[in-house]
């Protein structure tokens, strides 16, 4: 019979679908043997779409449930029968097949589909619960639009009655501890065939799913889904703020313990007919706990389009993020929240992002900019690493890379580069750190690295003490937090040179316009080093140890060069103090104490 999509009857096609997808997470949505015409999805959109499934056979032994309630309920009337589903006790139940067939017209463009799914068992089920269920395969058939053959999806420990129980089908009896919803889920892989691309799936493994009931039941969730559709883009202040409480409690009704996925391989064409392949190794994604969306790791990324270019990722991490912040904010906010709460708790909604990082990347792709060119260059490896959050800002922060190697554009028009070309340099191998951390009980704030380095070049390195941060500079008032940045100071500064060949090349390239030699010059060079520090620090007691040093580094003597500066008061040097230094440098002399070595 033809029908349009009300609550109550997506709430029997989306349980079905929940409990094979929960049980089974490739399995697809099961329908009843009904035709479902859901309303246009935007005024330029006619769609209508058909569901038929069909269940030859049901194979219950010692089944406490009849074959016409099963064949119900595995034909989508899940709801209805949810009782009798929780309580099923059996020795196995076995259907050889199930065929779902699908029509979907939109614009009047129909396509259709058939899916397959065989050999569903369930084997010693006891009160709800079975041992292990198993689908020995699903295959997907639409035509000229594609098909797909899945292998051998399993599971054991699987608990039927706590997965309806999570939907609100039946009484959870005031559950609200995490319960084991399955184990040992293991999915074989398989194949996607579509026009213009193809690909293998590996396997893929999570040896445990907990869950608890939610405090919504799905006819509640497909009612506020129906009310944010028909408010379109301005729904209510209480809209949203049902909206949001219910994302929570979905977002603390699960764990997981971690999951495994040996990747995929697909080939195809792109839209100039190019060979096209795309490759990933494997995948990994943490266990997730109530409140923290866990880190996902893909390894062997590999995109390749023949003629044309490539980019290559060994690693690529995207850390742990924590949401317990936001979720407390939402919990404690009034029923209606509108735009006036988001703007005052915006801080308090930012999750504890850990950071990311990836490692080994290749590129090799033409240069949209000039004609010919290529964009060549690789990443050994970069890091972001975020901690410590505080009022939504992170308060420690460690970001590193190491072998960013570009190659430089023989044609360019960039002056930097053409100097660099000009003294011999042909690609860059670069890469930087940066690491520092608050103290909220020292208000210091400790910048223990900022530095860059190139390979064969130079490595220039800064660390000091930051004074005067107060809790009050993350405050989420703007001018209390300006008014404490600005009473930061300085207390303490490092800096750390390091030739590895710069000076060399640019004293050979000094040299020959000079029509000298770099033994030559470097005497000089080192010897106006010196005179200039002197001069700016006249007065200085240490103006002449720290000259010599300079001298000594500069004549290549010396390849490390350290400066440090240490205030003589605390707090140490402030905003109006390098105000003043802007119009006269010296006025800094008398406040620091300069050090200065070279070996």
């Amino acid at each position: 019979m033809l029908f349009s999509t009300t609550v109550r009857q997506r709430l029997g096609i989306l349980a079905t679908a929940s409990l094979l997808s929960v049980a089974l997470p490739a399995g697809a949505a099961l329908a009843q043997k009904t035709k479902a015409k859901p309303a246009p999805a935007a005024e330029t959109t006619a769609a209508a779409s058909s569901f038929n499934v069909e269940i030859p056979t049901i194979d219950a032994i010692n089944s406490n449930v009849d074959d016409d309630t099963l064949r119900a309920i595995f034909s989508g009337a899940l709801a209805e029968n949810a009782d009798a589903l929780a309580g099923l006790t059996a020795s196995s139940i076995t259907i050889p097949e199930i065929v779902l067939a699908t029509t979907t017209t939109i614009d009047g463009e129909t396509s259709q589909a058939t899916i397959v799914f065989s050999d569903l068992e369930l084997s010693d089920i006891t009160d709800g619960t079975a041992a292990s269920v198993t689908l020995s395969g699903m295959t997907v058939d639409a035509g000229a639009d594609g098909s797909a053959d899945f292998g051998v999806l399993s599971a054991a420990d699987f608990n039927i009655g706590g997965v309806l129980g999570l939907y609100g089908l039946v009484d959870g009896d005031g559950q609200s501890e995490l319960e084991t919803i399955y184990t040992d889920f293991s999915f074989e892989g398989g194949t996607f065939e579509a026009p213009d691309v193809s690909c293998t799936m590996g396997a893929m493994t999570v040896a445990e799913f907990k869950a608890r009931p939610l405090n919504y039941s799905f006819t509640d969730i497909m009612a506020l889904a129906e009310s944010l559709e028909a408010q379109d883009e301005d729904p209510s202040p209480e809209t949203v703020g049902a909206a949001l409480r219910m994302y929570v409690d979905l977002f603390t009704a699960f764990e997981t313990s971690p999951a495994e996925f040996e990747g995929f391989d697909c080939s195809g064409v792109d839209d100039e007919d190019r060979p096209v392949s795309f490759t990933v190794a494997g995948m990994s994604m943490g266990g997730m706990s109530p409140g923290i969306y866990p880190s996902i790791a893909m390894d062997g990324l590999d995109i390749t389009v023949e003629d044309d270019g490539t980019v290559q990722v060994g690693n690529i991490t995207i850390k742990e993020m924590d949401f317990s912040g936001p979720i407390a904010a939402i919990q404690a906010a009034p029923d209606a929240i509108d735009e006036d709460w988001f703007m005052a708790n915006a801080r308090a909604l930012v999750p504890a992002f850990g950071g990311f990082s990836f490692s080994d990347v290749v590129v090799d792709v033409p240069d949209p900019d000039s004609d010919g060119e290529r964009i060549s260059a690789s990443i050994g490896a970069f890091d972001l690493t975020l901690g410590g959050y505080f009022n939504g800002i992170p308060t420690d922060l460690l970001t590193t890379a190491s072998n960013v190697v570009i190659d430089l554009p023989k044609n360019t028009e960039d002056e930097q580069i053409k100097q660099l070309i000009d003294l011999g340099v042909t690609n860059i191998d670069a890469g930087f750190a940066i690491d520092a951390s608050w103290n909220e009980a020292e208000n210091t704030i400790a910048v223990d690295e900022v530095s860059i380095t190139g390979a064969n070049l130079a490595t220039i390195a800064l660390a000091g003490t930051i004074t005067n941060a107060s809790d009050a500079l993350f405050s989420v008032n703007e001018d209390e937090a300006l008014a404490a940045a600005m009473a930061v100071a300085i207390g303490h500064l490092k800096l750390d040179i390091t030739d590895s060949g710069l000076a060399d090349i640019i004293l050979a390239r000094v040299a020959a316009d000079q029509g000298s030699d770099p033994a030559t010059m470097r005497p000089v060079f080192a010897g106006l080093a010196e005179g200039t520090v002197v001069g700016l620090l006249a007065g200085a007691a240490e103006a002449q140890k720290v000259g010599a040093a300079l001298n000594t580094f500069v004549s290549g003597t010396a390849k490390y060069l350290t400066i440090e500066m240490t205030a003589k008061e605390a707090p140490g040097l402030g905003l109006l103090d390098f105000i003043a230094a802007e119009s006269d440098p010296t006025v800094l002399i008398g406040k620091v104490t300069i050090d200065a070595t070279a070996k």
